[in-house]
């Protein structure tokens, strides 16, 4: 049975506004779960190069993929990485400039990539990409073949070095601020999710299965 926290490391610990910090498993769970973009970090050489891929978790790994010619998913492999993902919550408007921010909760993972070659995990790892996406999907749709499969390159990053960043609720003003004639707040974002728009070959009589109309986050 897991810990209910992480541990907390040197790369982990939330340093810059520690309150906003959380080493709670399932609060970082949570929000790699409702994520559909992570930002993966690596360094080439004396370059750092960041790159926004989709993923999927499988209990404590997380699954990248891409094509097998990624220069990114080659190189990562056996290389420390940085993941992360944000969601962003609101804007925070406050009474001067400086004191303006947003509400986001995110989630930074740091650890050494290994590629996934046994075919079988490597299918699971794909299907939990697209399970993440929209859940159901997986099977509304044809398989992988093992052509396909093998074309394309996995990486796992094991979820033990994590930690979340929060901030919510509305913006905190200088005392001698509050009076000023200047409206203050939080904007809210969310994710806006449009009517589902089928392709130009889809047939009228295919219905728009369940999965694709309810999906939402």
């Amino acid at each position: 049975m897991p810990e209910s926290e992480y541990v907390r490391t040197n790369k982990t610990e939330v340093k810059r506004k520690p309150d906003r910090g959380s080493y709670d498993r399932e609060t970082v769970h949570s929000i790699l779960d409702e994520g559909l973009v992570a930002h993966v970090g690596i360094v080439q050489g004396e370059t750092p190069l960041v790159i926004p891929m989709t993923y999927g978790r499988v209990e404590e790994q997380l699954y990248l993929h891409g094509s097998a010619a990624s220069r990114l998913l080659r190189d990562a492999r056996d290389v420390d990485v940085c993941v992360t993902v944000t969601l962003l919550d609101g804007l925070v408007l406050a009474r001067s400039l400086i004191n303006h921010s947003m509400n986001y909760r995110s989630v930074v993972i740091f650890g050494k990539a290994k590629q996934v070659t046994d075919l079988d995990e490597k299918s699971s790892a794909l299907e939990a990409v697209t399970e993440h996406i929209i859940s159901g999907r997986v099977a509304a749709t044809r398989k992988n073949s093992a052509k396909e499969i093998q074309s394309t390159l996995v990486l796992s990053v094991p979820i033990n070095e994590a930690s979340a960043k929060i901030r919510f609720g509305p913006p905190h003003d200088y005392e001698e601020d509050m009076e000023l004639d200047v409206w203050a707040g939080v904007i809210p974002i969310g994710m806006a999710i449009g009517a589902p728009e089928p392709d130009e070959v889809s047939s009228d009589s295919i219905a728009i299965p369940d999965h694709v109309k309810k999906w939402k986050r």
